[in-house]
Parts: C-alpha cells; structure tokens; sequence
C-alpha cells in the first residue's frame, strides 16, 4: 500500500517553540489553517481512501478539509499522536529541548530503553505507533494518508523504513510529507519526503521557533535567546 504520512499544520505551540505534546493540544494558527486548506490541492491526484489522524487537535483540523472534500471520515488513533514530552511538557527552554531531542536521539542510535524523564520509553513509542499504522493498513485501502505530528512521524520512520533519504537528517515543516510503500509486515520503503509544506514553500514560516521539524541528533538544538529573533528548529 501507499503511506502518506502528513505533518500537522502550524500551531500556537510552533510559533511559541514550546513542547506541546499533551491531550488536547493547542489549536492551528491563521497559516496552519490555510496549509491545511492547500493540501487537500496539492494532494488531489492522490487516490486516498482513508484518512487517520491522532486524538489531538491539531490533526484533526489539519485533515478535515481534505477529508470533506473526499467524502472520507477521519479515524482517530491514540497511537499516532506526538511522543510525549514528558516532565518537559510545554516549556521551550534550552534545557527541556536538549533534553527531549536528546532522549530521542538515543532512541534513534538504537537506545530504545531510555525513558524520556516523565514519558515514555522508544520501545513504548514504537509499539503504539506501530499498532496505529497496523490498523490504518488493515482499512484495505491502496492509499491512505495519516496525519500525525513530526518528531513521531520522523522517528517511527526513522526506525521503520528504509530507502535512499537520510530520514532523521531531513526536516519535516508543518504539513510536509513522507510517501511510503509498503505494509506493516513485509516492512516499508521510502518513496519520497518532502520537507517544505505540500502546498508550497510560500506557506512555510521561517520565523516559528518550531523545536521538532529538524534534526534531532545535534548535540545543540539551537534555541535562541528571547532577545534573538527565532529560526526554524525541530515540531510536535
């Protein structure tokens, strides 16, 4: 089947820099909103059969435009929302960024037992994560899109597929997207990833402190003092 796996739109939390990883989560910016609308665009030549998004807000928004106009109705997994952050739940400090991107690089470097200090383990990642992908293929469906969150999306993908890309290296801006090909079974292949949103790189906003679109294995993550103006870093 194919994969696509569409990061959330822009949210309050991206333009704060804050780690906002927690159930409800806050709600898409004006821009996150209008990504949102140019997806369903920029994806029409996709045969999409079913939509899955995680129980946080922001996908849901993210994907009911898209959804509507195919007559599709999202399903929910808990699985597919972002990897929680833990004790450094909503702070956008250089403390708490170093500390989750640094927990995740772990995991990346094959550590998956390490916890994130009050969260979940890589292991207890993956297997949610994996669940979720597992039912959303077992919807039947040739091509479905999931719309998740992007250190989730870049990890799991990380750890799961294979391919030419150099995945955790790539960033994941606000609805970017990585195509997949492939099932939960016989393992997946990256078919491709686009780092700027699918609507166009005019709906990308360099200003947003963003801590999970890039690449979590830097020792530094590159948090800016509030003085300085912010830049793109890595998003949940």
């Amino acid at each position: 089947m194919r994969l696509l796996l569409l990061r959330h739109g822009q949210t309050h939390a991206n333009v704060q820099g804050s780690l906002d990883t927690a159930f409800p989560g806050l709600d898409l910016t004006d821009l996150g909103r209008r990504q949102a609308e140019a997806a369903v665009r920029a994806l029409a030549d996709e045969p999409i059969g079913a939509v899955a998004v995680s129980t946080l807000t922001r996908t849901g928004q993210t994907a009911a435009p898209l959804a509507e106009a195919r007559g599709l109705t999202p399903v929910e997994h808990d699985g597919l929302r972002e990897i929680a952050a833990g004790d450094f739940e909503m702070r956008s400090d250089h403390d708490a960024l170093l500390g989750y991107l640094g927990t995740i690089a772990r995991w990346l470097e094959g550590d998956l037992d390490t916890r994130m200090p009050g969260g979940e383990s890589g292991t207890e990642f993956l297997e949610r994560y994996d669940a979720a992908i597992a039912a959303t293929a077992a919807l039947g469906v040739d091509t479905a899109l999931v719309v998740s969150h992007g250190a989730a999306i870049r990890t799991w993908v990380t750890r799961r597929a294979d391919g030419e890309h150099a995945p955790v290296h790539e960033p994941l801006h606000n609805t970017a997207c990585i195509t997949l090909h492939g099932d939960p079974e016989r393992g997946w292949s990256i078919v491709s990833w686009e780092r700027e949103p699918v609507g166009g790189e005019w709906l990308d906003d360099e200003s947003a402190a963003d801590p999970t679109a890039d690449d979590p294995t830097v020792e530094d993550p590159g948090v800016e003092d509030p003085g300085d103006s912010p830049g793109q870093s890595s998003g949940s």
